[in-house]
C-alpha cells in the first residue's frame, strides 16, 4: 500500500520477516549506506533513551511511567481517533486509548496505561517538544508512517500506515514506541515492503525525499540536533531511492525494468511530487565520487529517454523529454558522465545519427518531419496565402521554442569540461563527415541525415559562433587557416578545392602543422560545412520541389484531360481515378514540405544569425586571399597578387559558394532583413574576385558574384537602388574598382569551358547590365570608362565587340521568333484545327514565346547598353576593327523594325514577351545619332550593301515624328544624318566602280574586299588587318589553322601594301580624268 495515499490500516497485520533475514538485510544496507552493521538487538538510539535520561520537562508534567511496568500492547484502536496536533506528543504508549477532545492537547507522559482515561488536567503553558517527540513526529509525516496504531493521520490530515513489526519490536525492547533516526532504516524497510509490488518503489520514496527537503528548506532557528536529525534524515531517505532503483532486491522485490528507473519521474515536471527536483539532481552529484550506482542509474535513464524520444516526432508530447534533458545539463557532473556513454557518439550511418545518438533524436524534432508538414498544411492545394502565412508562423514560433533548448543544451555540454567539449564537437563533425551526399545531384534520403536535423544543426553551430561575431571583426583574426593541416575534425578530402585540382590539394596539405586549433576556428569551420549540408542543401531541395510541384500538376491535367475519353470504360476510368489518387498525394505531400520548408529557411532572426556568419567568412576569405589584415572601412587593393597563396587556393569551394548562396536567397525572399546586416565588405568580395577572377576556378561561382551585385540592385522599401546600390555607386572602393571588374567578366564569359556557355553568357551579362545601369549616374564611371578606352584600347575593343555581337544574335534571335508565333496564333483560330494538332502547335507556341521573351529581354538590356556607351564614348564604337560591323548590325534592325518585314512582327500581346517597338526603335535612333558625328561610322553605314536603305531612313523619320517617338530636334538630327549617309552612299557607289577590277591579290579571301593593309598569318596566308582583327575578337586562333594566336604575331605585308596603294593611286587618277570627284561626307 501507498504510505503517501492510503486508508487506514486493519487490524490484521502481515507477518513479520525472520531475524535473520532482517539481519542480512540489515548489512547489506548498512554496506551500502557506509555505517557499521547492526547487533541482533537494536540500539534504540538517541531518540528512543530511557525516561530518566531523558530532557527534562515542567514540574507541571506527570513523570513518564518506567519502561519495565509498561502495560501489554492492545492493538484495537479507540472507536473514534482524531488526527493529533502536530505541537503534542502525538504518539501515546501502545497500552493507553487515544480519547483525546478537540479542546486539550495530550502529551505522552500524560498517559499511563488504561487508567489514563480520566480528563487531563488544565495546564497553565504547553510544555516544550522533546527531541525524541519532534524526531517522531517529523519522521512520520514525512515518510507518512506511525508505531502508533491509534495514530491514523499526521497534523496536515495525511492518512499514516502503521508499522506493525517495527511497533511490535519497539515494545518487546521497552523502548518508547516512536519513529527515531536510530530506527528509521527499519521503518523505511518495512514499509518499503508493504508498498504495492505492482507500482514503482521510487513512486514512495521520492516523495518522502521531497518532503524532508521542503522541511529542512524551512527550518528556522538554532536547533543543532533538530536540523542534524533532518539532514541525518535526508541522507538516509536519498540512499533508500537510490537501493529502490538499483537493488530492489533489499525490499522484497524483484528487479523490474520499468520500475527500476528514474525516466519516469526524469519526464515529469520538476515541481510536481513525483517528478525529479533539483536537490534531487544535487544530492546525486554530490554522492557521484562515494557511490558508483549512481552514474549508471542517471545515464541509463537518459539513453532510455533518448531512444524513446527517436520514436517521436513534433506532432508529438516531445516537450517532456526535451525538458529532462535541459534539467539533466545544469549538472555539469552529470553531462561528464553521459558523453562516456557508448551511445553519445556511436559509429553510425548519416540517418543512423538521428535515432542511436543520445543527442540525435532531440535534434531531429522539425516541423520538416514527414508525419508534421501534413499536419501544419493540411490540404495545400486549397489553402490560401493567409492560411499559408499563419502556418509558417506557428511553426517558426514551435521551432524557434524547441532550438532555444536545444542552443542551451549544448552551451551546457560546452561548458561542462574540455573533454564534454571535444566530445560534442566531435559529434557535430561526425554529422558533417557522414553527409556529404547531401550535395549530390541526385540525393537518396536513405543515406542522409533529414533536413529538419540538419537545419537544426547548423542554426545551433550559428549561435554558437554569436560570442565571438562582434561588427567591429575584432576576433576575425583568431580564425586560423592552417585548420585542415591539423588534424581536423572536418573532412574535405573529397571536396572541390577553390583553385586547386586533387592531386595539388592532397600535396598541400600532406604537410601537417603542430600544435592544436582554438575553439573559435573549430566552430567556424564546423559551422561553415554545416550552412553547406544544411541550409544550403536543404534551400536546393526546395527548389527541386518547386520543379517535382510542376510536374506532378501537368501529369494531373493530362489524366484529367482524358476522363472524358474514357467515360464509357469504367475499367480504364478506375485505374486513371487510382493514378490521379496516386499523383495527387504525392503533390500535395510535396506541396506540404516546400511550404514547411519555406516556413524554417524564411524565419527572420535565423536567417539575421546566418548573415552575420556570412558577413564573417566574407571578411576572412578576404584576409586570406590579399594577406592583409583587410576589415569593412580599411583599403585594399586589387588586382591581388598574381600567385594566389595556396591555402586560399585549397579551400573547399563552398567556403565562398555558402556565402553566395546565403545571400541570394536572402535578397530574393526576404530582403528586407539585409538592410542593417551587410556592409562595405559584401562589395568588396564580388568586385574582388571578379576582378582577381583567376583566383576562382568555377565558372559558376564566379558569375555568382555578378548575380549578387545584380540582386542588391533591385528595388527594396525605400531604396530605389536597391540594398547595395548606392554603396556600389559612392564609396571609392566600388568607384576605382567596380566597373573594370565587371567589364572584364563580361569578356571572360564568353567562354566558361561549360556545354551551355553559350546560353549563359547571356544570363550573366544581363545581370551585368543592371549593374552598370545602376551605377551610370555618378559621372565617375563614366570618366572611367572615357580613360579605359583610351589607355587599354586592346580591352575596350573586345568589350565594345563583344556587346555588338550580343546584340546582333539576340536582336536576331528574338525578332525572327515573331513571325512564327505570328503564324501559330492564327493557326488556333481555326476552328477546324483537330484536338491532337491544336495540342501540338500550343506546344509550338508555348516554346517560340519563351524564346522571344528570353531573347528580347537580353535585346532590350544590350541596346539599351550600348545607348548608354555611345553617348559617353562614341569614338570606341567606330575604331576600325568594329565600325562596319556595328553599322551592318544597326542597318540590318532599322530594316526589320521599319521596312517592309516589319509587318511580320505583329502579334498579340507584344508586351507579354517584353517587345515595344516604340521603345526600341528610338534607342537604335539615339546610337546612331551618338555616332553620326564620326565619318568612319558615315562611311561604313554607306558602305553596308545588305541592309541600308535611303527610303528605310526616311521612313524611319516618318514613323519617328507621326508616332511622337522623339523630339524634333533629335527628328531633324536623325535627318541630317540621313542626308550625310546617303551622300557617302553616292561617293562609295562611285568608288567601287573605280576598284571592282581589282587583282585578286589584292583583295582579302575572307571578306572579299579590297586590302588597305594586308599581314602575313603564322599559317602563311595574307588577310588584311581588319579582318583579322575582327577575327581574334571573337576566336583567338588562326582561321586557317585553328592554333592559337594574338595579333602580334601578324607580319605586315609591306610590299604588297605598297603595290596596292600604287594601284588605287592610278584608278583615281583614271577617275578623276574621266570626271568623277570623291565627295566629302563630313559637314
Amino acid at each position: 500500500m501507498d504510505p503517501n495515499e492510503q486508508a487506514p490500516p486493519p487490524v490484521s497485520t502481515p507477518d513479520a520477516l525472520d531475524h535473520e533475514t532482517m539481519e542480512q538485510i540489515r548489512r547489506r544496507r548498512m554496506a551500502k549506506l557506509g555505517g557499521p552493521p547492526r547487533s541482533g538487538t537494536p540500539d534504540p538510539g538517541p531518540s528512543s533513551s530511557k525516561p530518566a535520561e531523558s530532557k527534562p520537562v515542567p514540574e507541571e508534567t506527570e513523570k513518564p511511567t518506567p519502561v519495565e511496568s509498561r502495560p501489554k500492547i492492545n492493538v484495537t484502536p479507540a472507536p473514534a481517533a482524531t488526527p493529533q496536533s502536530t505541537g503534542s506528543a502525538s504518539s501515546s504508549r501502545p497500552g493507553s486509548t487515544n480519547n483525546t477532545d478537540s479542546r486539550a492537547k495530550r502529551r505522552a507522559s500524560d498517559v499511563d496505561g488504561p487508567s489514563a482515561t480520566a480528563p487531563p488536567r488544565k495546564q497553565p503553558s504547553a510544555a516544550p517538544e522533546t527531541i525524541e517527540d519532534y524526531a517522531d513526529r517529523m519522521l512520520s509525516t514525512i515518510f507518512r508512517v506511525s508505531v502508533d496504531l491509534n495514530r491514523v493521520t499526521d497534523s496536515h490530515g495525511h492518512r499514516l500506515t502503521f508499522l506493525p513489526n517495527l511497533s511490535g519490536d519497539l515494545a518487546d525492547e521497552g523502548s518508547p514506541v516512536k519513529l527515531s533516526v536510530g530506527r528509521l532504516e527499519e521503518a523505511i524497510m518495512e514499509a518499503a515492503t508493504a508498498f504495492p509490488h505492482d507500482r514503482p518503489l521510487f513512486d514512495y520514496l521520492l516523495p518522502c525525499w521531497k518532503r524532508v527537503v521542503r522541511t529542512l528548506k524551512v527550518f528556522r532557528g538554532p536547533a543543532p540536533e533538530k536540523e542534524a536529525l533532518l539532514k541525518e534524515t535526508r541522507r538516509l531517505c536519498f540512499s533508500n531511492c537510490i537501493f529502490a532503483l538499483t537493488v530492489p532486491e533489499l525490499f522484497s522485490r524483484e528487479p523490474n525494468t520499468r520500475h527500476d528507473t528514474l525516466v519516469p519521474s526524469l519526464l515529469r515536471e520538476v515541481e510536481s511530487e513525483s517528478g525529479l527536483c533539483m536537490d534531487f539532481f544535487g544530492e546525486a552529484v554530490a554522492r557521484l565520487e562515494d557511490d558508483d550506482t549512481i552514474v549508471p542509474l542517471f545515464t541509463k535513464a537518459m539513453v532510455d529517454i533518448s531512444s524513446k524520444l527517436a520514436t517521436m516526432n513534433m506532432n508529438d508530447d516531445y516537450k517532456p523529454y526535451v525538458n529532462a534533458l535541459l534539467t539533466y545539463s545544469r549538472f555539469p557532473p552529470l553531462l561528464n558522465a553521459l558523453i562516456q556513454h557508448p551511445c553519445f557518439q556511436m559509429a553510425q550511418s548519416a540517418p543512423g545519427i538521428e535515432k542511436n545518438t543520445i543527442l540525435g533524436p532531440f535534434f531531429s524534432i522539425s516541423p520538416l518531419q514527414t508525419e508534421v508538414t501534413t499536419v501544419y498544411f493540411a490540404g495545400p492545394r486549397t489553402m490560401d496565402k493567409g492560411r499559408i502565412q499563419t502556418s509558417q508562423s506557428a511553426l517558426q514560433m514551435t521551432l524557434g521554442a524547441h532550438q532555444t533548448d536545444l542552443t542551451t543544451i549544448i552551451n551546457a555540454f560546452i561548458r561542462a569540461s574540455p573533454q564534454a567539449r571535444n566530445k560534442v564537437l566531435d559529434w557535430f563533425a561526425y554529422i558533417m563527415n557522414a553527409n556529404h551526399k547531401r550535395r549530390a545531384i541526385q540525393v537518396d534520403p536513405r543515406e542522409v541525415s533529414s533536413d529538419g536535423f540538419m537545419v537544426n544543426v547548423t542554426v545551433i553551430l550559428d549561435t554558437l559562433c554569436e560570442p565571438f561575431m562582434d561588427t567591429t571583426f575584432s576576433k576575425v583574426g583568431r580564425i586560423d587557416v592552417n585548420y585542415f593541416r591539423r588534424s581536423p575534425r572536418v573532412n574535405i578530402t573529397d571536396e572541390t578545392k577553390l583553385n586547386a585540382d586533387q592531386a595539388q590539394s592532397d600535396a598541400f596539405y600532406a604537410t601537417k602543422m603542430e600544435g592544436e586549433s582554438n575553439f573559435i576556428t573549430e566552430i567556424f569551420f564546423l559551422t561553415l560545412a554545416a550552412h553547406h549540408y544544411g541550409n544550403e542543401a536543404t534551400n536546393s531541395k526546395m527548389k527541386n520541389l518547386d520543379r517535382d510541384i510542376k510536374h506532378y500538376e501537368k501529369q494531373i491535367a493530362l489524366m484529367e484531360a482524358e476522363r472524358p475519353k474514357l467515360m464509357s470504360r469504367p475499367p480504364q476510368l478506375r485505374v486513371l481515378d487510382e493514378a490521379v489518387k496516386r499523383h495527387t498525394n504525392v503533390l500535395e505531400r510535396s506541396m506540404a514540405l516546400k511550404l514547411s520548408i519555406e516556413g524554417v529557411l524564411l524565419e527572420q532572426k535565423m536567417q539575421s544569425r546566418s548573415l552575420l556568419f556570412m558577413r564573417y567568412v566574407t571578411v576572412w576569405l578576404l584576409r586570406v586571399a590579399s594577406q592583409t589584415e583587410y576589415a569593412p572601412g580599411k583599403p585594399l587593393r586589387l588586382p591581388l597578387p598574381a600567385d594566389a597563396p595556396e591555402a586560399f587556393k585549397c579551400l573547399p569551394e563552398y567556403a565562398l559558394q555558402d556565402v553566395v548562396d546565403n545571400f541570394k536567397f536572402v535578397f530574393r525572399y526576404i530582403p528586407q532583413i539585409i538592410l542593417s546586416a551587410v556592409g562595405d565588405e559584401m562589395i568588396a568580395l564580388c568586385v574582388t574576385f571578379l576582378e582577381s577572377s583567376e583566383y576562382v576556378k568555377n565558372p559558376y561561382l564566379k558569375s555568382s558574384l555578378v548575380t549578387l551585385l545584380s540582386h542588391g540592385t533591385w528595388p527594396t522599401y525605400h531604396l530605389k537602388k536597391g540594398v547595395l546600390g548606392d554603396v556600389m555607386t559612392n564609396t571609392k572602393f566600388a568607384n576605382d574598382y567596380l566597373l573594370h571588374a565587371v567589364m572584364k567578366f563580361y569578356i571572360e564569359c564568353e567562354s566558361t569551358g561549360a556545354h551551355t556557355q553559350f546560353y549563359d553568357k547571356f544570363n550573366i551579362r544581363y545581370e551585368i547590365f543592371q549593374v552598370i545601369k545602376c551605377i551610370w549616374s555618378n559621372d565617375v564611371y563614366q570618366q572611367q570608362l572615357v580613360q579605359s578606352s583610351r589607355s587599354n584600347r586592346e580591352f575596350f575593343v573586345r568589350f565594345v565587340n563583344l556587346l555588338m555581337n550580343d546584340a546582333t544574335y539576340v536582336l536576331d534571335e528574338g525578332l525572327s521568333k515573331f513571325p512564327k508565333i505570328h503564324e501559330l496564333q492564327l493557326r488556333l483560330r481555326e476552328p477546324t484545327l483537330s484536338q491532337e494538332d491544336r495540342e501540338k502547335t500550343e506546344e509550338e507556341l508555348r516554346t517560340a514565346e519563351g524564346q522571344a521573351t528570353s531573347y528580347m529581354q537580353l535585346a532590350n538590356e544590350t541596346v539599351g547598353m550600348m545607348k548608354l556607351f555611345t553617348t559617353s564614348i562614341s569614338e570606341s564604337f567606330t575604331m576600325p576593327e568594329i565600325v562596319q560591323r556595328l553599322a551592318g548590325m544597326l542597318d540590318y534592325n532599322l530594316d526589320i523594325l521599319t521596312g517592309p518585314k516589319s509587318k511580320t512582327l505583329k502579334v498579340e500581346n507584344p508586351e507579354k514577351y517584353f517587345f515595344n517597338p516604340k521603345a526600341l526603335l528610338p534607342e537604335l535612333v539615339d546610337i546612331y545619332i551618338n555616332l553620326g558625328a564620326s565619318p568612319a561610322f558615315v562611311d561604313a553605314v554607306a558602305a553596308d550593301g545588305r541592309s541600308y536603305k535611303p527610303e528605310i531612313m526616311a521612313v524611319t523619320a516618318l514613323i519617328l515624328r507621326s508616332k511622337h517617338l522623339k523630339d524634333e530636334k533629335a527628328i531633324q538630327a536623325w535627318e541630317r544624318l540621313s542626308a550625310r549617309i546617303e551622300r557617302a552612299k553616292e561617293a562609295w557607289d562611285r568608288a567601287e566602280l573605280a576598284f571592282d577590277d581589282a587583282p585578286a591579290e589584292f583583295e582579302d579571301p575572307i571578306m572579299g574586299i579590297l586590302m588597305s593593309d594586308p599581314v602575313v598569318l603564322p599559317s602563311k596566308h595574307v588577310v588584311d588587318r581588319s579582318t583579322i582583327m575582327q577575327h581574334l575578337l571573337s576566336d583567338p586562333k588562326d582561321p586557317y589553322t585553328r592554333q592559337p594566336m594574338v595579333i602580334e604575331d601578324v607580319v605586315p605585308e609591306v610590299e604588297l601594301r605598297g603595290r596596292i596603294e600604287t594601284w588605287k593611286a592610278e584608278r583615281r587618277a583614271l577617275a578623276r580624268g574621266a570626271g568623277e570627284v570623291m565627295m566629302d561626307t563630313t559637314e
